[in-house]
């Protein structure tokens, strides 16, 4: 089994990457992989709602960026961690541009999967950026990991991440939630549950 881990940050050892490196040592315990995708500094482009992933086999058309590499990886992983900071009271923006277009062309490769989040501020924005992120998974059927307490860590570096001992044991528990759970959905499907199928989506418009 193998968790998919996004980090949303352009600092590669920053805060973020601290929360989620904590997560994936307890992930290791369990005997679960994971691997950790740095989105970078590099510009990455916005979802502009052409369509035209409809006719791309469930990838973007634009392949300049890190996007279609997160599909494709998405394709085989059996649960996520989606990590950012906060900026301005919301994610970063380069999390929520991915997120626009991995879940408009590739959802498939996600649905049905459990997924979490996690968030590093110095100090407010937190719950705020958690409920940005979980309408993308609830959006797509995915159970969402929880812990004891909103996954969010506080501290402006890296080893003040690791001083917030309250936030160090929600996301612990994160690890060892998405670890009961991935090992659960694996027992159901050897017994012979499948996953539901989706319904085809009705859709009302407000004004006719």
């Amino acid at each position: 089994m193998k968790v998919l881990m996004i980090n949303g940050s352009p600092n590669s050892n920053g805060c973020t990457y601290t929360a989620l490196e904590e997560i994936a040592t307890i992930l290791h315990k369990e005997g679960i992989e994971t691997e950790i995708i740095q989105t970078g500094k590099e510009a990455i482009r916005d979802c502009i709602g052409c369509g035209a992933c409809r006719n791309s086999d469930g990838m973007c058309i634009f392949k300049d960026d890190i996007v279609n590499e997160i599909i494709e990886k998405a394709k085989t992983a059996d649960g996520f961690i989606v990590g950012s900071p906060v900026y301005f009271a919301h994610p970063s923006g380069r999390i929520l541009s991915i997120l626009d277009r991995v879940f408009y062309a590739g959802k498939k490769a996600f649905l049905y999967k459990p997924v979490a989040a996690v968030v590093s501020a110095r100090r407010a924005g937190t719950t705020a950026s958690l409920d940005v992120l979980y309408k993308y998974f609830t959006l797509n059927n995915m159970p969402i990991v929880s812990s004891n307490y909103w996954a969010m860590v506080h501290g402006n570096k890296p080893d003040e991440i690791k001083q917030d001992l309250e936030g160090m044991q929600i996301i612990q528990g994160i690890g060892t939630n998405m670890a009961w759970l991935l090992k659960s959905l694996k027992v159901a499907k050897e017994a012979g549950i499948e996953t539901p199928k989706p319904v085809e989506k009705i859709k009302t418009n407000f004004i006719r």
